[in-house]
């Protein structure tokens, strides 16, 4: 093996993937990344990085596949991305979720444990674990209290991740990362729904927007920018978990009033409630305190929400008139 920094990404064809990929491309890194065998594989967002990256395949409900990968490719580090992460599908699919966002990352942690314990690990756990929190702003301390499968699997992962850090002296941290959106987002998330469906109207292909709880508070962020967050995680002389979030709050709402009025459109007259869009469960208000990873790693959070709103609108407003296929997860 040369000296060259090697990095397995699970979860590389995501939003956060494809952006870490980009990132640790243009520090010199060898970058691997770890696809399940699908009939119909999915690669829009790392296109451009196919001739750059490494791709293999793994499964994170396969054992024996992430100890192979691992004995394989030597990687110095180790970003698992890899979740089912639609909070209103771990409503319909629980065992699923569970299968890959918690036992999933004990799989990856007792590969490494076993191939190569100096491995540093990365586990992208999620500001769903707070869920009903019982104060805000949220920070490294904060008690948890998931409102959803999703959450709860997250929490296993982050707890998980702690254990083997305690137990094996693995380098292994978590990084509590509060929603961030990017054009690259799943269509099914609410923030890329709001972007399109402004789009879509100002456009004169749409003529309303149809979307659940209006009113949660939420802490959004943009995602290229948290990518740098993880991989400052890993270059410290010591494992620590941090929260990594702006510090600011707002609401789908507020979202809708940014996108259409950037395209000189009044969000009331499109915007619709749908019951059958509702959760079961919701997370009312999530706001993090990010001192530590600003203290510790020199990070902050560069751009504003009404800028990220307008990066993604205007996404959708090229990719709506070049009629590019939509970009699904």
């Amino acid at each position: 093996m040369t000296s060259q920094r090697r990095a397995l990404i699970t979860g590389i064809t995501g939003q956060d993937g494809s952006y870490l990929a980009e990132f640790l491309l243009e520090k010199g890194y060898h970058v691997t990344g770890m696809v399940r065998r699908s009939s119909s594989e999915n690669f829009e967002r790392i296109a451009h990085l196919v001739d750059r990256i490494e791709l293999r395949q793994g499964d994170l409900l396969d054992q024996l596949s992430l100890v192979n990968l691992l004995q394989s490719l030597r990687p110095h580090e180790v970003y698992n991305l890899a979740a089912q992460s639609f909070v209103p599908t771990s409503f319909t699919q629980p065992i699923l979720t569970g299968e890959f966002t918690a036992l999933g990352v004990t799989r990856l942690l007792e590969a490494v444990r076993l191939v190569d314990p100096t491995i540093r690990f990365y586990q992208a756990s999620s500001s769903e674990m707070f869920g009903n929190v019982p104060e805000s702003p949220q920070n490294e301390s904060t008690p948890f209290y998931p409102r959803s499968p999703y959450g709860v699997a997250k929490l296993y992962g982050h707890w998980i991740t702690l254990n083997y850090r305690e137990s094996y002296g693995l380098f292994a941290c978590s990084g509590i990362l509060f929603n961030h959106e990017s054009p690259r987002r799943g269509r099914e998330f609410v923030t890329r729904k709001i972007a399109e469906g402004a789009a879509r109207i100002a456009l004169g292909l749409g003529d309303k927007l149809e979307l659940g709880n209006l009113d949660t508070k939420r802490d959004w962020g943009y995602a290229p920018e948290y990518v740098e967050a993880m991989w400052l995680m890993l270059q410290q002389d010591r494992p620590h978990d941090y929260v990594i979030g702006t510090g600011q709050q707002h609401s789908p709402r507020d979202f809708c009033q940014v996108a259409f009025a950037h395209l000189g459109l009044d969000y009331q007259k499109y915007g619709r409630v749908n019951p059958q869009l509702l959760r079961p469960a919701d997370v009312n208000s999530l706001l993090a305190d990010a001192s530590k990873a600003r203290r510790e790693l020199g990070w902050s959070p560069r751009t504003s929400f009404a800028e990220l709103v307008r990066i993604m609108v205007d996404a959708e407003v090229v990719r709506l008139r070049e009629q590019k296929p939509p970009q699904d997860r």
